[in-house]
């Protein structure tokens, strides 16, 4: 009786450790793979146009358009920091200090804010789904740390830039310059890149197409957090 309990817990761990391999293979080598070669396209822009079909008059395009690092405006780049993640350069996928924050201001009777970096927006634009389930969160940890390791951070906000949602159904400074500036992205200058940085937590309600007077507070705030970063030379930090 108790070789046959040692064999199937051998048998149990063999399983759990070829699964666990499997999952470690799964996950990445998509990551290692987009190190190189562009995303054409995003789990966010696929689940958007899945959840067009039960919407009225059915699936709508997705606007979606690659540009390269070189093409797009440093402003552009500056701006997304200055909005998103101010320590981007120095973290290694976590804002610890946001993270620290956000819990504080919970525990003092405030709402739970989120404290998430781009890196843990692109892990999850580009491979998971919306929400908030252990689930969900446990997997963009994971591929967090996976992204930080395998990519640059110029890498990640490349990626970033390219595939954020940026309207309802526009993702990508490529797309959003073309649809709502009527320019390609090289031409976008500081006023269009601090708007698009404002629409970035939740371009459903907040919009480049007749921004409200809050985006264009929040986007002439942006502007001057810009300055304070000390304008486009603090992109040195990321390296290459």
């Amino acid at each position: 009786m108790a070789t046959r309990r040692k064999r199937r817990r051998k048998s149990l761990l063999r399983w759990i450790g070829i699964a666990l391999a499997g999952f470690v293979v799964l996950t990445v080598l998509p990551v290692l793979l987009l190190r190189w070669v562009d995303p054409p396209t995003s789990a966010f822009m696929i689940q958007r146009w899945v959840t067009g079909y039960f919407e009225p008059g059915g699936p709508t395009a997705i606007q979606y358009e690659w540009v390269d690092w070189e093409s797009i405006p440093a402003t552009v780049k500056l701006a997304v920091i200055a909005s998103e993640d101010q320590r981007f350069p120095d973290h290694r996928g976590f804002d610890t200090i946001e993270i620290e924050r956000a819990w504080q201001h919970h525990r003092n009777g405030g709402r739970l804010r989120g404290a998430s970096t781009i890196s843990q927006q692109t892990a999850k634009n580009l491979f998971l789904w919306s929400g908030r389930d252990p689930v969900r969160k446990g997997l963009e940890v994971w591929l967090t740390l996976v992204i930080e390791l395998l990519w640059s951070k110029q890498r990640i906000l490349e990626v970033y830039l390219n595939i954020a949602q940026l309207g309802p159904t526009t993702f990508g400074v490529g797309a959003a310059s073309w649809r709502y500036f009527h320019r390609p992205a090289a031409g976008l200058g500081t006023t269009q890149a601090a708007l698009i940085a404002a629409v970035l937590p939740n371009p459903t309600i907040y919009r480049l197409d007749g921004p409200s007077a809050f985006v264009t507070g929040r986007a002439a705030q942006i502007r001057r957090q810009m300055t304070r970063l000390g304008g486009v030379a603090y992109l040195h930090h990321l390296g290459r």
